[in-house]
């Protein structure tokens, strides 16, 4: 059963659905200023961080947002592929960064900001694709990969899709960090 009136979670997911970037740069200052890149954690990290990306990559070649049900790719195996492949590359980073504090405040702050979006999402897609998306939410978890799957639908990755939702800006992030880890580890 859930705690807080239904009110309250619906403002608070679009409290945290519009407040989630800003505070995601506020919380990249902090890193910037508080990590301790190790060569080891670096490796570690990045590789992480990496599969991160990729999955987010994939999962950007398969979806159209708000036109249908999407099935195929990683989404067969969670219905929200792109947000894992994003806590993947964030705990990368916090690993590569070498601050245990800052890995335990990202994965707080991740669940605190993206759990209420997820639900608000989920929300929408109910009201949008009614049961087709109910059947394929039974079938597949909603963030952990499970043995489960949805079956596939049909679809390929398309390298349009990946465009048209602007991914390589993950991509772009994942090298500027990871540079930057790279440059304050050899100043240190």
């Amino acid at each position: 059963m859930n705690a807080w009136p239904e009110t309250m979670n619906v403002d608070y997911g679009a409290w945290a659905a519009r407040w989630r970037v800003p505070l995601g740069f506020g919380f990249a200052l902090i890193f910037a200023v508080l990590s301790r890149p190790r060569m080891h954690l670096l490796v570690a990290g990045g590789t992480l961080a990496l599969a991160g990306l990729a999955l987010r990559a994939v999962a950007a070649g398969y979806i159209e947002k708000n036109r249908t049900v999407t099935a195929s790719g990683p989404f067969r195996y969670t219905r929200h592929p792109l947000y894992l492949g994003s806590f993947l590359l964030g705990l990368g980073f916090m690993i590569a960064g070498g601050s245990p504090i800052l890995g335990g405040a990202f994965v707080v702050l991740f669940a605190a900001i993206y759990a209420p979006v997820m639900r608000r999402e989920e929300e929408f897609l109910r009201r949008t694709f009614g049961t087709e998306y109910e059947v394929y939410a039974r079938r597949v978890p909603l963030f952990f990969p499970w043995t489960r799957r949805a079956p596939a639908n049909g679809k390929r990755f398309e390298w349009r899709h990946y465009r048209a939702n602007r991914e390589y800006q993950a991509a772009l992030g994942y090298a500027g960090v990871m540079a930057f880890l790279m440059i304050k580890w050899m100043l240190r």
